[in-house]
């Protein structure tokens, strides 16, 4: 299985033009960090895990020509707004793209896309094949998702763990019961906002106290808000085998 890490930010981590703080303002291109995204390789087929506003940008710089389904984690606007670009795909593989989401994401992507959606659809819309998932298992093309539920301050959200890797981004809470999903993880991907406490992420205490729970051989903190600070400085004060996640970053597993 083949990992790229798409995007490693947020809408608080993309430079803001009026901002000038250390982070908005660094050369390094580590901080250079596109809205929270991976994509995985495995057994010849390409999934992606959200398409944010950068989705676009995010393919073009990794010269992705194949898409085969679109997992979503949640609703929010900086993990599907990107949405519109599969119609490339579409394209490419004269198909409709396979979407895998919650009922809740899929009716607020009805909403967000009508046009998509819309009994006359206009000629070169987006097309998908939705199909609803709960929190249980499921396959795509041959592949067992195990979803893992997670709270986003009182909005329900998925992560998901394929194989020896999880992804679980944009939450402030997980039950020991959906823990238990993710025992023997060897990569884990986990969202931390910034060092400070947050009322809907992980700050990075409270993500590296998971990454201590859950062991895996190698940790990546993802969805960096800029107020999280340098990538060379945060990497000097992590534990080892947890590293702060670059877009752009190939993991191997």
């Amino acid at each position: 299985m083949k990992v790229i890490i798409l995007g490693s930010g947020t809408s608080q981590g993309v430079p803001v033009i009026a901002c000038r703080c250390e982070t908005c303002s660094s050369v390094d291109p580590r901080d250079k960090r596109l809205r929270a995204s991976v994509l995985i390789e495995e057994n010849g087929r390409t999934i992606i895990i959200d398409t944010g506003p950068d989705f676009r940008q995010q393919m073009l710089r990794e010269n992705v020509h194949n898409l085969d389904a679109i997992l979503f984690t949640h609703e929010h606007k900086d993990h599907t707004a990107g949405m519109d670009d599969i119609r490339s795909f579409n394209y490419i593989k004269q198909k409709p793209m396979d979407v895998y989401a919650e009922q809740m994401v899929i009716d607020s992507l009805k909403m967000e896309f009508a046009y998509v959606f819309s009994e006359k659809k206009y000629p070169g819309v987006p097309q998908v094949e939705l199909h609803v998932v709960e929190n249980r298992p499921f396959m795509v093309d041959g592949i067992e998702i195990i979803p893992v539920r997670a709270m986003h301050y009182r909005l329900p959200v998925l992560g998901f763990r394929i194989g020896d890797f999880a992804y679980l981004t944009d939450a402030n809470f997980i039950s020991e019961e959906e823990k238990e999903k993710l025992i023997g993880t060897r990569h884990l991907v986990i969202g931390a906002l910034r060092k400070q406490k947050h009322l809907s992420h992980f700050s990075l205490d409270e993500a590296l106290q998971v990454i201590r729970e859950l062991s895996p051989r190698r940790a990546y903190i993802t969805h960096i808000g800029h107020q999280m600070g340098c990538h060379e400085e945060v990497q000097k004060d992590l534990p080892q085998g947890v590293l702060l996640a670059h877009d752009g970053q190939v993991i191997d597993i």
